[in-house]
């Protein structure tokens, strides 16, 4: 009589166990994320080529290392599926291009109203727009930026594979899709912290105007990974959250201050206004897993799966 009891009691003691070595493996992922970036001692500045170069070979070698510690979650969680670490991560072939092309698209409409303002300021209009885009000379200048390759590349790549790729896999099955998308980001703002660090030690500015600034970047940052997390669940890709994350940091937040000292104010406000609406009407049916195939890491999911 008592043995159906003892089984549930059993099973809960499993996943507190399981939630457990979720959360612990997501902190010791952001640790060795920010740690890293931390192993070199220097009193150079960020922006620093010599700094990058160092920061971006640890955070790349964190991001190598992150599949493995997915399977060590699987292991010690005594999660069992069949998809392979890499597909649970968002890497694999089938529907690529989709996921390649359009939360990419949904990301531009939100940024319609930067993008038209962009096209007013030039004196080309929309032709020297897309003349600068497609111009080689620019791009090949761009390659040879290592701060560039920073923010464009190898930041949004190695961040969304941990903080994303990584981390979603081990939240669905302690917290369900849903929660995961908003508490994945939790640690992806958090991980910013460390700017606080090095704003304090250039000692540019007060303390007070730091922890403002930190604070604004932490609102933001979750904001964004929250989205980009919904991207990933939605499609089962790495790749459309790394290329929605590089085109955010190639534009930066929208500057709704200068449109509104903008001449054609009341064209540019429509266009972000717009660009907001189209976003909302677009975000489920452009993130639809109809155009992605089946999604690796619902199979984690407990039921009933409310996003995937």
């Amino acid at each position: 009589m008592l043995e159906p009891e003892h089984e549930t009691v059993t099973e809960v003691e499993r996943a507190r166990t399981r939630c457990c070595v979720c959360v612990l493996s997501c902190l010791l992922l952001a640790c060795l994320y920010v740690g890293s970036l931390y192993v070199w001692r220097s009193s150079l500045p960020r922006d620093h080529p010599s700094v990058i170069k160092r920061r971006c070979a640890s955070v790349l070698l964190v991001s190598a290392l992150s599949p493995a510690v997915v399977k060590a979650w699987m292991y010690w969680a005594d999660v069992r599926v069949d998809a392979s670490v890499w597909k649970l991560m968002g890497v694999r072939l089938e529907g690529l291009i989709p996921a390649a092309i359009l939360p990419l698209l949904l990301t531009m409409v939100f940024y319609l109203g930067p993008l038209v303002h962009s096209v007013m300021d030039n004196p080309e209009g929309f032709a020297g727009e897309l003349q600068s885009a497609l111009d080689v000379q620019s791009w090949r200048l761009c390659v040879g930026d290592v701060v560039w390759l920073r923010n464009q590349v190898v930041a949004p790549l190695t961040e969304e594979l941990v903080f994303r790729g990584a981390m979603l896999p081990m939240l669905v099955p302690c917290t369900a899709p849903t929660a995961a998308i908003f508490t994945a980001p939790l640690f992806f703002g958090v991980a910013h912290f460390h700017h606080i660090i090095e704003q304090r030690r250039l000692q540019k500015d007060s303390m007070r105007v730091i922890l403002l600034v930190s604070g604004l970047q932490f609102l933001y940052t979750t904001v964004f990974g929250a989205f980009t997390a919904f991207i990933f669940m939605r499609t089962g890709h790495i790749v459309g959250p790394v290329l929605c994350h590089s085109f955010c940091n190639s534009q930066g937040l929208p500057d709704i201050s200068s449109a509104l000292k903008h001449p054609q104010r009341s064209a540019l406000l429509f266009s972000y206004l717009m660009g907001l609406l189209l976003f909302l009407v677009l975000l489920f049916p452009l993130t639809d897993p109809l155009f992605y195939g089946a999604i690796p890491v619902c199979s984690l999911a407990p039921p009933p799966v409310s996003v995937c």
